[in-house]
């Protein structure tokens, strides 16, 4: 290679070198504020500088009415909304809502069961973003992992009828299809998720039922319905989740469970 070829090819090799550096630098540099910086959440003036029908609705239709109807507790609100926000990965408004869900009565422990649910019923990384929104509110109010539900433990009974009953229908329906996903969901979910007694089996089920209907996955919640008001979940309370979730999952996804719910309560007495 000629001599000044030479020198052209080690400076073309130099600059990108340094190129990548820099730009692995910068990355760091973004990676290292990112982690440094928490979720900031949009205030009402902000929602107000870019719609103002946006706040209207916001403060005159859902915070002050909606979240103030008696057919279901705050505590219960707030439970369907951080269910809904995790299960569709929408962290900008979590801090916001996990602050009120601890003002709301939610604890601390029962805040990080439901996330915990929320990877089986709407996949891992939705639950690490959910992470990584709560560590600093825990850390800020002085959460400690060792106060939080143990990784394992003692777990609540098991209704062996029941469960045999569940684990015989999806073995003869898909054990054929996916043996491994029967065996893991009898074995991971209903004998070890669903006995943990660090979420109430009600509020469980209230998680869960939430997350369906906010993802539009309506063919689990004739199931998971009718566990929830197996649970204590009443018919008032299920109808009040249903006009909730519409603000924070949309119309069309509840309009698309109503028929589904229709027709789970028309099958019951209760």
């Amino acid at each position: 290679m000629h001599g000044k070829a030479f020198l052209r090819v080690r400076g073309l090799i130099l600059l990108v070198a340094s190129t990548v550096l820099f730009l692995t630098a910068c990355a760091d540099k973004e990676e290292e504020g990112m982690a440094r910086s928490p979720v900031r959440v949009p205030s009402l003036e902000d929602v107000r500088a870019v719609s103002p029908a946006l706040e209207r609705y916001t403060t005159q239709g859902l915070l002050d009415e909606v979240w103030k109807r008696p057919d279901l507790l705050p505590r219960d609100r707030s439970i369907v909304t951080l269910a809904a926000l995790i299960a569709r990965n929408q962290t900008v408004e979590l801090p916001f809502h996990i602050n009120l869900a601890l003002d709301n009565g939610v604890k601390p422990g029962e805040i990080s069961e439901i996330i915990t649910h929320l990877a089986f019923y709407s996949g891992w990384a939705n639950a690490t973003s959910a992470v990584v929104v709560a560590k600093p509110i825990f850390e800020a109010l002085g959460v400690r992992a060792d106060t939080l539900p143990a990784a394992g433990g003692d777990l609540l009974p098991l209704d062996e009828e029941a469960e045999a009953q569940r684990a015989s229908f999806v073995d003869e329906s898909f054990g054929a299809v996916s043996s491994s996903l029967v065996e893991d969901t009898t074995r991971f979910l209903f004998r070890d998720l669903w006995l943990r007694p660090g979420l109430a089996p009600r509020d469980r089920s209230l998680v869960t039922v939430s997350a369906l209907i906010a993802n539009g996955q309506v063919e689990q919640v004739p199931f998971h319905l009718n566990r929830a008001m197996d649970n204590g979940l009443s018919r008032t309370e299920a109808s009040e989740v249903l006009s909730h979730l519409a603000f924070y999952a949309g119309w069309p996804n509840v309009f698309s469970a109503l028929p589904v719910v229709k027709e789970v309560f028309a099958k019951r007495s209760d």
